[in-house]
């Protein structure tokens, strides 16, 4: 019973960001400073959308939520690998792991449902015009919200529940610079093959259903911004658009590798290439790709930047 008490209770081992590169405090460096610029610029973002009253759309209101999944996600990985490798530690504690892996799947979750609530929201901008105000009201923007982060809950606590609740069996390593489900499964004794067979099904339902609904919403957008007269109005549709459809290729394309393929496929490197990108570079492109892009984000920094320097 000890011996049990003790194996529940006992570390994890975090090999850490590609454990056999050369020069990994290197790119433990560029990390952390693509951490730093990714929480600047999602809370520039959020203040801009916050104190620019053209700003409080429901566009916006989504995109600032979006901020929010991105500034807690990248929080949740990047600060835990830079403690264990500046400290020359490895160790993570079960409730510790356990509170990352509930974290990295509700934001993971969130995120995917908003991308899709977003492209609904195009749809309704472009193809609907007219009814925009009355569908894509307060309420509604709210529900968008509260289904987002409920669903994310959800599926998080299922997962984790679970995942933290299989037996180990010798070796403790996970290899990756934070816990996660994947890595859970490889250490486990306990037969995971019905288990995976859930992974993959709620896949389908956060990661494939979403991209297909996104792809149908921007099929019609495109079909309605091809009839339009008028080359602003064109412009404008095509570069909102372009903007939310790169975000999605980014965060959702490393997540049908890891979690839609079978984990022979590929190997830890890649995986770890695969979450670098969705959870480290994405939410560090996003504020610049939706501001870069956007005349009315642009307006309002350039407002701001002249109240604080008068």
């Amino acid at each position: 019973m000890e011996k049990g008490n003790e194996t529940l209770m006992a570390d994890f081992i975090l090999l850490g960001l590609f454990p056999q590169m050369k020069y990994v405090g290197v790119l433990i460096h560029i990390i952390i400073l693509a951490y730093l610029a990714s929480f600047a610029g999602n809370l520039i973002l959020l203040l801009l959308i916050w104190m620019d009253l053209k700003l409080h759309t429901p566009m916006y209101f989504l995109l600032s939520q979006l901020s929010v999944v991105d500034l807690a996600l990248i929080s949740t990985t990047v600060p835990k690998m830079a403690i264990n490798f500046f400290s020359g530690r490895k160790n993570i504690t079960r409730l510790a792991c356990g509170t990352q892996l509930f974290f990295f799947f509700t934001l993971g979750g969130a995120e995917c449902i908003l991308l899709t609530f977003m492209a609904y929201d195009r749809y309704i901008a472009v193809c609907k015009p007219l009814r925009y105000a009355v569908i894509m009201n307060h309420a509604v923007c709210l529900q968008m919200a509260v289904v987002s982060w409920t669903g994310g809950i959800l599926a998080s606590t299922a997962h984790t529940s679970y995942t933290m609740s299989l037996p180990m069996c010798g070796s403790r390593e996970i290899h990756h610079f934070y816990c996660e489900m994947p890595g859970f499964m490889k250490i486990s004794c306990a037969d995971t093959s019905t288990y995976e067979l859930v992974v993959f099904v709620m896949g389908i339902a956060f990661i494939v259903i979403p991209f297909g609904l996104i792809m149908s919403s921007y099929t019609l957008v495109f079909l309605s911004v091809l009839r339009m007269k008028s080359p602003q109005g064109r412009n404008k549709a095509l570069a909102t658009c372009s903007s939310h459809l790169l975000v999605v290729s980014l965060y959702l394309g490393p997540c049908v590798f890891m979690y839609m393929t079978p984990d022979s496929s590929h190997t830890p490197k890649q995986d770890q290439i695969g979450a670098v990108l969705g959870t480290i570079v994405t939410p560090m492109l996003n504020p610049l790709i939706y501001s870069l892009r956007n005349k009315e984000v642009l307006e309002a920094l350039k407002k701001c930047m002249g109240r604080c320097c008068d």
